[in-house]
C-alpha cells in the first residue's frame, strides 16, 4: 500500500506518449529506412496509449467525498479525511467490533464506488495523540501489487525445487564432514542417516505447521525456498505471503509456528538421543565434530548455556573431546541442536525474517523497522570481526529479506498476553543460542580466536 498515486503515473506515461507521438508527427524525412523506422514506432506508441487508456479505467483514483458517505454511527465514525495514494485514510473511532465492521463497510464502499475496494484500521499518533485510522484503497491495485512479487509461478516452483535438492545435497555433504577418517559404509549409516534424518524432520515439522496455521487464516503463502549452506546444511526457510493477512494475530501465529514447532522438535530429537544414550558422550554412533567447527560458532555456545563449560585434562570445552579427532556427540542430539541455531538465525528482528515479522506484529512498523537496522548493524560488525557466517547471514537479511510486511487490516486489535510471553520466550532463546559466550569458547568475551583447536 504506496503512497504515490497509480493513476497519476498512468497520466504521466500517457502524457510522454502523446508527446512523443507530436514530435513523430512534425518530423518528414525522404529516407524510406526512416520512414518504416517512424511508422513502426508510431505504431507502437499507439498501441501504448490504448493499453494506457485501459489501465486508467481500471486504476482510477477514489472519490474521497462518495466514500466519506459510508461512514456513520454502525460501522467507523469519521471526522477527517486525507488523500492516499489512489484511496484515502480517514481518521475517526469505531462504533462496533471490528470483525462486523470490515465487511459490512467494505460492501458499502465497494457499492460507492463501484469497484472492490480495502480496508485497513490501524492507530495512528500524531502529538502524543492516538487516533484511530481506516485506510481505503482500490482492491485492483493491492492484488497488483502482489501479482508482481508474486513467486507461485512456474518459475518460482522450479526455483524452489533446485534450492531444495541444493540443500538436501549441503545437508548430505555437510553430514558426512563429522565421521571418522577411517569411517566405512556402516558408519555412513549408522551416523550420518540419522543426522540427515533429525535436520529434514525438523524442516518437515515447521513447514506443516506453518501452512496449516496460515490456512487457518486464510493467508496464502509462496512457495518455500530453502537456503542451502555448507556450514549447517540449511541456513533456513523462507516464503512471501501472497494474500492480505487479516490481522496482527496471523502476522504473530505464522512465524511463530514455524519456530516454535522447529524449537520443539529440535528439542525433542535431542532430549531423545540424550536419553537413549544415557549419556552426553554419543553413545557408540557418535559423530566427532571437528574443531573448525567451533570457530567463531554460536552452537558450542548454545551447549555451554545448556550444559555448562566444562574444563577437562586436555583444555577442552567439552567433555570427552579426542585431541585432533573432535567431540564425540550423538547424529539425532546433533541434528537437534544444529536445528535450534538454524531456527535462532531465522528468529533475528531483521526485515521479512520469521523474527522481523514476530516484531512487527509486537512492537509495530516503526520499532520493527529499528530493530531490523540494529540486527544488519551488528551482523555488519561481526562479519567485519571475521564472522562468515554472520556476514553471509546479514548480507542475505538485508538484501534478500528486507524490508516490511504490508500492514495487517487489522492492527488495532492487540495480541494479547499469551502472544507476548511466547515472542519474549522465542526471543530470550534466539539470544541464549547465537550470542557469543566467553565462558570458554573464546578467550576474549566476542569474536576472538576458539579455546579448543585439538
Amino acid at each position: 500500500m504506496g503512497n504515490p498515486s497509480i493513476e497519476a503515473a498512468i497520466k504521466l506515461e500517457k502524457k510522454r506518449a502523446d508527446t512523443k507521438l507530436k514530435e513523430l508527427d512534425r518530423e518528414s524525412t525522404d529516407n524510406p529506412i526512416m520512414r518504416l523506422f517512424n511508422r513502426l514506432v508510431r505504431d507502437s506508441l499507439t498501441r501504448e496509449k490504448e493499453r494506457l487508456e485501459k489501465a486508467e479505467e481500471s486504476f482510477k483514483a477514489l472519490d474521497l467525498n462518495k466514500l466519506r458517505g459510508c461512514f456513520g454511527f454502525d460501522t467507523f465514525f469519521a471526522t477527517d479525511v486525507r488523500r492516499f495514494g489512489d484511496g484515502g485514510i480517514f481518521i475517526g473511532n469505531l462504533r462496533k467490533p471490528i470483525e462486523e465492521v470490515i465487511p459490512k463497510l467494505e460492501k458499502k464502499l465497494s457499492e460507492a464506488a463501484g469497484r472492490d475496494v480495502v480496508v485497513w484500521f490501524m492507530e495512528e499518533k500524531t502529538n502524543d495523540i492516538t487516533k484511530q485510522a481506516c485506510a481505503v484503497q482500490p482492491k485492483a491495485e493491492i492484488d497488483l501489487q502482489f501479482e508482481l512479487t508474486k513467486l507461485s509461478t512456474p518459475w518460482g516452483y522450479v526455483s524452489a525445487i533446485v534450492l531444495c535438492v541444493a540443500t538436501f545435497g549441503t545437508i548430505a555433504i555437510m553430514s558426512g564432514l563429522f565421521l571418522k577418517p577411517d569411517a566405512t559404509f556402516d558408519d555412513y549409516l549408522a551416523n550420518v542417516v540419522p543426522l540427515f534424518g533429525g535436520l529434514i524432520t525438523i524442516l518437515g515439522v515447521s513447514e506443516i505447521s506453518t501452512r496449516l496455521t496460515a490456512a487457518r487464516y486464510g493467508v496464502k503463502l509462496s512457495p518455500s525456498f530453502l537456503v542451502p549452506s555448507n556450514w549447517t546444511g540449511c541456513l533456513g526457510v523462507m516464503n512471501n505471503y501472497e494474500s492480505l493477512l487479516p490481522n496482527k494475530k496471523a502476522l504473530f501465529d505464522i512465524p511463530v509456528a514455524r519456530t516454535a514447532s522447529a524449537y520443539l522438535t529440535s528439542l525433542a530429537l535431542a532430549v531423545a538421543a540424550f536419553v537413549a544414550d544415557g549419556s552426553f558422550n554419543g553413545g557408540d554412533n557418535a559423530l566427532f565434530i571437528r574443531p573448525q567447527f567451533f570457530y567463531n560458532n554460536p552452537l558450542l555456545s548454545f551447549i555451554q548455556y545448556v550444559i555448562g563449560p566444562y574444563t577437562d585434562d586436555l583444555g577442552n570445552v567439552l567433555p570427552y573431546a579426542v585431541e585432533g579427532v573432535g567431540v564425540p556427540c550423538d547424529p539425532l542430539a546433533f541434528a537437534g541442536l544444529l536445528g535450534m541455531v538454524v531456527t535462532s538465525l531465522n528468529l533475528l528482528p531483521c526485515g521479512r525474517l520469521e523474527g522481523g515479522r514476530i516484531a512487527q506484529a509486537m512492537f509495530g512498523r516503526n520499532t520493527a523497522n529499528l530493530l531490523s537496522f540494529a540486527t544488519s548493524l551488528l551482523l555488519g560488525i561481526g562479519g567485519l570481526s571475521g564472522s562468515v557466517l554472520c556476514l553471509a547471514w546479514g548480507l542475505f537479511a538485508t538484501f534478500f529479506r528486507g524490508g516490511e510486511e504490508i500492514p495487517a487490516k487489522d492492527e488495532i486489535t492487540p495480541l494479547g498476553d499469551n502472544r507476548y510471553a511466547w515472542g519474549i520466550v522465542l526471543g530470550l532463546i534466539c539470544f541464549l543460542t547465537l550470542f557469543p559466550n566467553g565462558g570458554g569458547t573464546f578467550n576474549s568475551s566476542f569474536f576472538g580466536d576458539p579455546f579448543f583447536r585439538g
